[in-house]
């Protein structure tokens, strides 16, 4: 047993893992949120697992043949069990690692290995009982954590979530892996029993263990791209996939071309930057799942600090597999205003019973602005299509609240789940207020008035998760520029040069008279109640840490704080002092 001297103990939710002091395994306390937000999300896939597999038995005891009497007394031959397990199954018990190393624990034998290779066969089986009437048994979820470090998500999964089956945790570091085995023995016997820890590369892993995972959750240091061929793979059909993209230099325009060799869009650097992120990702997602016959359906995509988390379930159907080009779009961003355009990739046409797929109508914008008179840039493809499930997203909120106390970030995530309820689901990308003022060099009016000018005019908006400042609406451009003249008429600015935007926008009359008429909707129910939204980080330096292995110096001082890199460098003068005073001590007595 390790020296615990040299180990913190770390507990966040009902899990505790022992931490070196030396940096050795990646550890971030700000993902606890991340961490949260991805319990909460399998909790809920769990019941409505639970809900669709009840839904579809009926349907499926109408299909199934019945079994006749001779039948159901002698065994079918291919439902004997081989003496050894499967190829499939030797990485899932407690046999060896990635490397063919023995563990702490037994190979299972005899029965043992019957019962593993049984639930290696998929989430649900058909069982027959005396009288021949099919049974469907639903089996636990398992899960992959592909990227685990130190453990500590696979552990809370195992401890917190209720009705969770296998949790395999991988890394391709051994000093990841002894840390994570010593964790999972750190947590004791519900732990031992579940978690159980690989030394693998998690490509190979994942593409030599298809359709066998009801959750995979990818959560890597930087981008998730190299990932994502083979976790599409490796979820099981009406699975799970849970993926985190750090790099949002990248995916928010700063390096346009990495971001197109990584993720095949190209991001563009508007106030919806983040927003569209999340969609890049997305479009990544479901370009991997399409060389497959699969297609993603995503249920929850939030913005939180430092990354983007998307939530997407994966489902296998060449036919719905077609709709992908009706999900996508271009974007045309004006280099003069805050004006966009989105043009989507394919479009349908309806005959008889049969529907066409064509490509979709363009361009739709001119080769100039039609309100500043600047040219476009153009990005994408990107997910235009609903990134939340709106009625899971009820249901995770309903879940947080009435388990408070089980998540140590409740504040901001039930803050965040409570935006996103809010959020119009049909709507991509989102306009700022601000900005649209900076153009016209005016003053803002508040939110509230410009909420209720677009819903007196007939049109829907709402707030965005994303930016506090932000805000979605299915109103065209038009008539947000005709809010803003009617606004500067009330509100006039000073004299600008002819060639600037905002003045080209001003020299046209307004068609829609906007109504300034404070609006019954123009607060949100949480706004209403003032529940907060938007909370500020707990702590200094809240944000991206340090990778694993690497030496803190003081040039990390904006990621970690001056107190903790004083105290680590404090600790390594002592520790070479010491070591210095050994060897002085050591050549006296030599000599």
């Amino acid at each position: 047993m390790a020296d615990l001297s040299e180990f913190k103990i770390v507990k966040e939710g009902e899990a505790e893992i022992l931490m070196h002091k030396q940096n050795e395994v990646f550890y971030n306390k700000a993902q606890v949120n991340n961490r949260d937000m991805s319990i909460a999300v399998l909790r809920t896939f769990i019941s409505k697992r639970k809900e669709e597999h009840e839904a579809n038995l009926p349907k499926k005891a109408k299909r199934a043949p019945k079994v006749s009497e001779s039948d159901a007394s002698e065994p079918a031959k291919e439902d004997v069990p081989h003496a050894s397990p499967p190829e499939d199954c030797r990485d899932n018990g407690e046999c060896e690692d990635g490397n063919g190393m023995a563990l702490d624990e037994p190979c299972n034998t005899g029965e043992e290995q019957v019962k593993s290779s049984e639930e290696c066969n998929g989430a649900g089986e058909s069982m027959s009982n005396a009288d021949g009437k099919v049974q469907r048994e639903l089996k636990p979820p398992r899960v992959l954590e592909a990227l685990s470090a130190s453990g500590l998500r696979a552990l809370r999964y195992a401890r917190e979530v209720e009705g969770i089956g296998q949790v395999v945790a991988l890394d391709n570091d051994q000093a990841s892996v002894d840390a994570c085995r010593r964790n999972i023995k750190f947590n004791g016997s519900v732990a031992c029993s579940k978690v159980e820890s690989h030394l693998a590369d998690a490509r190979v892993y994942m593409l030599t263990h298809p359709k066998e995972f009801d959750v995979v959750d990818l959560d890597p240091y930087g981008s998730p791209s190299v990932f994502l061929d083979s976790a599409v793979q490796s979820v099981a059909d009406g699975g799970m996939l849970m993926c985190t993209a750090t790099d949002m230099a990248v995916l928010c325009g700063g390096n346009g071309e990495v971001c197109y060799s990584k993720y095949g869009s190209y991001p563009l650097r508007g106030k919806y930057c983040h927003e569209m992120a999340l969609r890049i990702l997305l479009a990544s997602i479901e370009s991997h799942a399409n060389r497959y016959k699969r297609y993603i359906v995503p249920v929850l995509s939030v913005q939180i600090d430092f990354y983007v988390r998307v939530f997407v379930r994966i489902y296998t159907s060449a036919s719905a597999m077609k709709n992908t080009p009706l999900k996508l779009s271009y974007v045309y961003q004006c280099t003069g205003c805050d004006s966009f355009h989105l043009q989507p990739i394919g479009r349908t046409i309806a005959k008889n019973n049969s529907v066409r797929y064509l490509p979709g109508y363009g361009p739709v914008v001119p080769q100039e602005c039609t309100y500043c008179g600047k040219k476009f840039n153009m990005g994408g493809p990107i997910w235009s299509a609903p990134i939340h499930d709106q009625e899971w997203v009820t249901s995770m909120l309903a879940d947080v609240k009435s388990m408070k106390s089980s998540y140590p970030a409740y504040d901001r995530i039930s803050a965040l789940l409570t935006t996103i309820s809010e959020e119009l689901p049909d709507v991509p990308l989102f306009l700022s207020l601000h900005n649209l003022c900076a153009t016209l060099k005016c003053t803002s009016p508040s939110a509230v008035i410009f909420r209720s000018a677009v819903i007196n005019a007939g049109y829907r908006i709402s707030g965005t998760h994303v930016n506090p400042l932000g805000l979605k609406s299915d109103a065209p451009m038009d008539v947000i520029w005709d809010i803003m003249r009617c606004w500067v008429k009330n509100h006039p600015v000073k004299a600008q040069p002819a060639d600037q935007a905002g003045t080209v926008i001003l020299a046209k009359e307004p068609v829609l008279q906007a109504n300034f008429a404070r609006a019954v909707a123009s607060l949100s129910k949480a706004q209403a109640k003032k529940v907060a939204r938007f909370l500020p980080n707990p702590e200094k330096h809240w944000g991206p840490k340090v990778r694993a292995g690497r030496q803190i110096t003081s040039k990390h001082v904006s990621l970690l704080g001056e107190a903790a890199i004083n105290g680590v460098l404090n600790q390594e003068d002592n520790e070479e002092s010491k070591t210095k005073k050994q060897k002085v001590e050591e050549n006296n007595i030599t000599t």
